[in-house]
């Protein structure tokens, strides 16, 4: 991580439009995640386990300090509360703090020490806001352990289901979710009964900061961008081609029920829709993740009789989410009986398009024009808890912070002055939130 500027630690200067950040809290907290829950290649903070917790204690630790309120829920996320001026609903600006296997530092980590950066600067510049603002550190976003979407944002709304509890589990150990969750000091028998802790009618808005995880602000040059909406998707993560092995110089072609061939001809079919569908201005994306046969059994003078794979279609749209799914059974059968062959595509999991809330995003905007700081609007083709909130009506606005390679891999790199413009950003939309009756600091 790049140092930061000279200076850039210090609040906002007496006179000065700079909206005030502690921009060395943060660098410090990046420091410590890094080595604490860093391994030889990358980090790795499991959700509902040790590298998260660390994390959490981190924040809570350096929380305490500010003298904010603390609290947790039944599904463990975290809650650190600055108290406003005014009574009202609370601002809340967080992210996750989990991450994936071999992950990067900063995918959600900077969504909530940017929080944290904002209400130490209103702290050190003796800066009381207009309403609560609470940063909230949020568990488990990170599906790839227990293969559900934003476990910890639908567990503060009472949003998780019983089956989600006692059959989904961690991909690293196969605990439960459930029993994941009282194991970090939760309550699933709370989150059985649908009972939430978040009332959207006490949240006058949430704010998700999080570093970009496509190329986009690093080919165009520009550090800030805010998201005007989040794909949704469709999701088969363990899907199945079952064919028949047989030798490969022995077997002629109209005797083959070949899985690689089979699978190769789903993957061009949904390239063809795909194509023909972003030809008509549909926003979409179609991903097949992993594609792989199994090594001692599809030797390599064999035709292979399995193939694994997964598949991954986005959208901001929700008719064309419906639209590639009913193309993609069409292609299924289509493939099936071309190739005599049949598809096992398993569970599927899914998650709503989110449009960001446009008076958040006008005031984003406007904040970064009085700032001098440059921003472009932009889509997010990621999921994130964001969508969780706006899903529960609570007005949401995104964040991106310029990243170089990517995320999810231990090359994120982020600037630090980058996550500075970001949090100046935020600092000046909360001190002056578009909320009825809540005026400047």
């Amino acid at each position: 991580m790049t140092s930061t500027r000279e200076g850039a630690t210090a609040v906002a200067v007496e006179g000065s439009n700079q909206a005030p950040v502690d921009i060395g809290l943060a660098e410090r907290l990046f420091d410590e995640l890094r080595r604490r829950t860093g391994t030889n290649r990358g980090i790795t903070r499991t959700s509902y386990g040790l590298g998260e917790q660390i994390a959490h204690d981190i924040v809570t630790r350096e929380a305490r300090k500010l003298g904010l309120d603390i609290s947790t829920d039944a599904g463990c996320n975290l809650y650190l509360t600055m108290k406003g001026r005014d009574e009202g609903p609370a601002i809340f600006i967080g992210s996750h703090l989990d991450s994936v296997p071999m992950g990067g530092n900063f995918d959600g980590a900077a969504g909530v020490l940017l929080g944290l950066s904002v209400i130490s600067g209103y702290v050190r510049a003796g800066i009381r806001p207009p309403r609560d603002i609470t940063v909230m550190a949020v568990r488990a976003e990170e599906s790839t352990w227990f293969g559900a979407s934003y476990v910890g944002s639908r567990a503060a709304f009472g949003l998780l289901t019983e089956k989600e509890l006692d059959h989904v589990k961690r991909s690293s150990d196969q605990v439960p979710l459930g029993r994941a969750i009282d194991a970090a000091g939760g309550n699933s028998e709370m989150l059985r009964a649908g009972t939430p802790h978040l009332n959207p009618e006490n949240i006058a808005m949430f704010i998700e900061p999080h570093i970009e995880q496509g190329p986009l602000l690093v080919e165009r040059g520009i550090p800030v961008g805010i998201v005007t909406g989040i794909r949704g998707s469709f999701r088969f993560r363990e899907a199945r081609c079952i064919g028949a092995y047989a030798h490969s110089g022995a077997t002629p072609r109209e005797f083959r029920q070949d899985a690689v061939r089979a699978a190769s001809a789903l993957v061009m079919d949904l390239e063809d829709a795909w194509t023909t569908l972003q030809q008509e201005g549909a926003d979409l994306v179609v991903t097949f993740g992993q594609f792989s046969t199994d090594p001692t059994e599809a030797a390599f003078s064999k035709i292979a009789g399995r193939l694994n794979f997964s598949l991954d279609v986005r959208s901001q749209e929700p008719e064309t989410l419906k639209r590639m799914q009913a193309i993609t059974a069409d292609a299924v059968a289509r493939v099936e009986a071309r190739y005599n062959i049949r598809f096992e595509l398993g569970r599927l999991t899914d998650s709503t398009p989110a449009k960001m809330d446009e008076a958040i995003v006008a005031a984003l905007t406007s904040a970064a024009a009085e700032q001098n700081i440059e921003a472009i609007a932009m889509a997010c083709g990621a999921g994130h808890d964001a969508a969780v909130f706006a899903a529960q009506g609570v007005a949401t606005g995104m964040v991106f912070i310029r990243n170089e390679h990517g995320s999810h891999n231990p090359d994120e790199a982020m600037e630090i002055d980058d996550f500075a413009e970001a949090a100046r950003i935020v600092s000046a939309l909360c001190l002056d939130p578009p909320l009825a009756g809540a005026g400047a600091g």
